[in-house]
């Protein structure tokens, strides 16, 4: 029994080590689709995220991926390679919550939030209004 209790106890530090680290999420990840690799860093209190590799950095006619699906015109010309799609993400509670996700495949921002599994996974959740409502991707840290 005693034996029992160390390991649990052991596990629930070790846990709490990883959640507590609130820079553990800078580095790159790529995304679940495999397509792109993120770049997130710290400004401030705060974390962000942008595009620093594409799997297909070009379009059929080889011309430059840009942010075609921007809800604001002036933006569609932008390239996709180095759009910033992480944005405002505060450490709270052995999370990363409050931000936005932004998508440019459909050019619509969600808000977020980003969980650690372990150090090289990152659960994102991006929803509209509740977070029950929404869609979750895991990413993996790049190595």
């Amino acid at each position: 029994m005693k034996h029992l209790t160390f390991i649990l106890l052991f596990t629930a530090i070790s846990f709490a080590g990883i959640a507590q680290n609130k820079d553990a999420i800078l580095g790159k990840w790529i995304n679940s689709s495999a397509e792109a690799h993120v770049d997130i860093t710290k400004k401030g209190e705060k974390y962000f995220g942008k595009i620093v590799w594409l799997k297909d950095p070009r379009d059929e006619k080889g011309n430059v991926k840009t942010d075609i699906k921007n809800p604001d015109e002036r933006l569609r010309k932008q390239p996709i390679l180095g759009l910033e799609i992480l944005k405002n993400f505060v450490f709270e509670d052995g999370k990363w919550t409050d931000g936005k996700i932004y998508d440019p495949k459909s050019g619509k921002t969600y808000s977020c939030n980003m969980t650690m599994k372990g150090k090289d996974i990152l659960n994102m959740r991006g929803y509209v209004g509740i977070s029950l409502i929404g869609r979750s991707e895991t990413w993996k840290r790049v190595k």
